[in-house]
């Protein structure tokens, strides 16, 4: 015979009493007599299944649970019940999968934490972090005899491997100004893939005799990121500061004059780079210099169609650039390609400034008909609002 309304009303709420009150098997008994409902109101299947799994009755609680969360499918206190009992009975994968829809529950922005639920949550927390230890031993001990460990198949896939165990952070292009689709995520470009590189590192000397002259002049040197009084001041603590400076060789598309003429071995060397030629834009090309204990801090760069070069001339120890999850020490005379669409920073914190030639090239994979075309979009773009100013 089915219940009235205030029958399972009076069951629930003595059940939930007796729960309360550490009687399991009495809001067992109670609670079980509600499982068809009654008019207007559901099957408390939380509550039997918290009664069942006092009484260690876990196939009645997991029943219990799986139908409770057929209904609400996010409710927190029931996913970390059903996860605990999971790891209770040794299903160790799906307790994984409870312990995280969990986690994420608790992290959206308006959850509500009991604080009943907190030390179930850090119990979650630390269940998980164990499973990603044994998963990791699982997989070296799988493929060590690969070669995987030596560099056979490198580093991008022991970079996947990396991703898949949490021990490095995704990153991709994000460009502040202009993005272009297709383009491979790559942070890092290997000097050994372009044809050009060599001859340019082979000046290397000849351009660190020129650079030397220039700073011994004491001139030349200006802050990378300026105010200017037509334009709102960039967001960025290194603001007029010379800690981080630019000898300009080209801007804009421009000699920057005398500064060019004092370094003809290096303006020399970058005819050998496919650098863009874009009207107001480009080439581009400085001696970057950073005085010890400045910090550039992470920013993304403005387009991803271009790869950015540092040639190393006077490369202190201390000194590394961050792009993406990748760090890199600059090496003298030894070339860095990077693409600057995505996340990087850079700092000095050795005793000697570092200054490296800077300049851009276009992105490998571009076919000559998507240059000339990427070429005459950023002109019309300039045309159009002035030409963007990178503000670090």
């Amino acid at each position: 015979m089915q219940l009235t309304r205030p029958q399972a009303e009076n069951l629930a709420r003595d059940g939930m009493a007796a729960l309360r009150n550490g009687n399991a098997a009495r809001a067992y008994e109670m609670l079980s007599l509600l499982r068809d409902g009654a008019p207007g109101m559901p099957a408390p299947w939380f509550l039997i299944a918290q009664a069942a799994q006092s009484l260690g009755r876990d196939d009645e609680a997991e029943t219990a649970l799986v139908h409770f969360l057929a209904a609400e499918p996010r409710h927190l206190a029931a996913l970390l019940t059903m996860a605990a009992l999971k790891v209770r009975r040794g299903d160790e994968r799906a307790a994984q999968s409870f312990y995280r829809t969990a986690l994420n529950v608790a992290t959206l922005p308006n959850a509500t934490i009991a604080p009943v639920l907190v030390p179930m949550l850090k119990a979650g927390e630390a269940f998980l972090a164990d499973c990603a230890k044994r998963f990791a031993a699982h997989l070296g001990d799988a493929l060590a005899g690969t070669g995987l460990a030596a560099g056979v198949s490198g580093g991008r896939t022991r970079y996947a491997l990396d991703l898949l165990l949490g021990r490095r952070e995704l990153y991709l292009q994000q460009p502040s100004m202009f993005y272009f689709p297709g383009l491979a995520q790559r942070a890092f470009f290997e000097r050994d893939e372009f044809a050009w590189v060599a001859a340019i590192e082979a000046a290397t000397a000849d351009m660190r005799a020129e650079l030397e002259s220039v700073v011994a002049a004491e001139k030349g040197f200006a802050p990378y990121v300026q105010s200017t009084p037509d334009r709102p001041a960039p967001a960025n603590p290194l603001l007029d500061d010379p800690s981080w400076s630019a000898f300009q060789l080209w801007r804009g598309g421009e000699r920057v004059e005398p500064n060019a003429s004092s370094c003809p071995h290096t303006m020399a060397a970058l005819e050998q780079a496919p650098i863009p030629i874009i009207a107001g834009r480009s080439p581009m090309a400085i001696f970057s210099l950073l005085k010890p204990g400045t910090h550039i801090r992470p920013h993304h760069g403005m387009l991803n169609t271009r790869l950015i070069c540092h040639l190393p001339l006077i490369a202190p120890e201390g000194c590394a650039l961050r792009v993406g999850a990748e760090t890199r020490a600059w090496r003298a005379g030894e070339m860095l390609i990077f693409d600057d669409s995505f996340e990087h920073e850079a700092w000095n914190r050795g005793t000697e400034t570092r200054i490296v030639l800077l300049f851009e090239v276009w992105r490998p994979e571009l076919t000559a008909d998507e240059r000339a075309a990427l070429t005459d979009i950023f002109e019309a773009i300039d045309t159009y609002q002035g030409v963007a100013i990178d503000t670090g």
